[in-house]
């Protein structure tokens, strides 16, 4: 740590304390994380090498947090990344009505590339929300951030951890307990984060995880019928019903945000709400909606090439 100069707190958690820094060297001013528990801690060391792996991987893309370093020192861990201003959660503090719609559309793009980078890549970032979101107030560039829970999945169905995210962002199959979730668990991320934009007010705030699947249906409508099946064979629900609830949908995010976005952003969020994780938008499809018309090509986003196939070797 020699190399850099404290300069302040940042934010603390349970993992340990984020510190401004400045590069005595090149006078940057950067972010680091120091880790509370030594490399001698399995479950630290765990998270922080794939945390490490996975930010060096996806590097490229603006709009993923850059990772300049990662040191052990004195048995600590640290990773200095990128110094940004401010996070999503202070800019809502700030503006407790939400944001304009044009603000609201350039950084929900910005965190849709984001999120197709990733998911081009095979990430699945599974803690979506305002503290990861990083956001600079000088030209509204928008970062994720905190690849902590982040986990790279095969192209086969495999078993993934069910306690992850945020319980205002998580899509129901994560309440629900499921192993088997995919992608789509970003996309919801993305349909709440969006809602909180436009009127600075979470979109699903429940008390609880029965609370949050109960203010979930309210809003979009029944779980589906394989949902209802893991709500069932769920310990955590023993015992538990929820009334009949009517699929709202675009009629209550209309009723909600017609008044702070056009119709075209409101489709958007509806198609990242899908109660059906299948039927939700991919990444690309959020990339490429028409909402965000002119924005792709002013970011200079390209699309994924096509998969190369072979042709089998024909018979002489």
């Amino acid at each position: 740590m020699n190399k850099y100069e404290v300069l302040g707190i940042v934010g603390e958690g349970a993992y340990g304390v984020v510190l401004r820094c400045r590069n005595r060297e090149t006078d940057d001013i950067v972010a680091i994380k120091k880790f509370k528990e030594g490399e001698d801690d399995d479950i630290v060391k765990k998270t922080t090498l794939r945390e490490v792996k996975l930010l060096r991987m996806l590097r490229s893309q603006p709009n993923i947090v850059h990772l300049h370093d990662a040191f052990r020192r004195r048995g600590k861990l640290y990773l200095v990344f990128e110094y940004v201003e401010r996070n999503l959660l202070e800019v809502l503090e700030e503006h407790p009505d939400g944001l304009g719609a044009e603000m609201v559309r350039r950084l929900v793009f910005q965190l849709c590339v984001a999120i197709e980078w990733c998911h081009r890549n095979r990430v699945i970032h599974r803690d979506i929300k305002p503290e990861n979101l990083l956001v600079n107030p000088a030209d509204k560039s928008l970062k994720l951030c905190d690849f902590g829970f982040a986990r790279t999945v095969s192209s086969k169905p495999t078993d993934l951890t069910d306690y992850v995210a945020t319980r205002w962002y998580r899509a129901p199959e994560l309440l629900l307990g499921s192993t088997r979730y995919d992608f789509s668990v970003d996309i919801w991320a993305i349909g709440c984060i969006m809602g909180e934009l436009a009127d600075g007010q979470p979109l699903f705030p429940g008390q609880n995880e029965v609370d949050q699947l109960y203010v979930i249906q309210k809003a979009m409508g029944a779980l589906i019928p394989a949902h209802k099946q893991l709500f069932l064979r769920n310990p955590r629900f023993q015992g538990l019903t929820f009334p009949t609830m009517a699929s709202r949908g675009l009629d209550h995010l209309m009723s909600r945000y017609a008044r702070l976005l056009p119709r075209e952003a409101i489709d958007f969020q509806q198609a990242c709400l899908k109660m059906d994780p299948a039927k939700r938008l991919s990444a690309v499809g959020c990339v490429t909606h028409p909402w965000f018309a002119g924005l792709p090509e002013e970011h200079g986003w390209a699309p994924p090439r096509p998969a190369r196939t072979l042709c089998p070797a024909r018979r002489p």
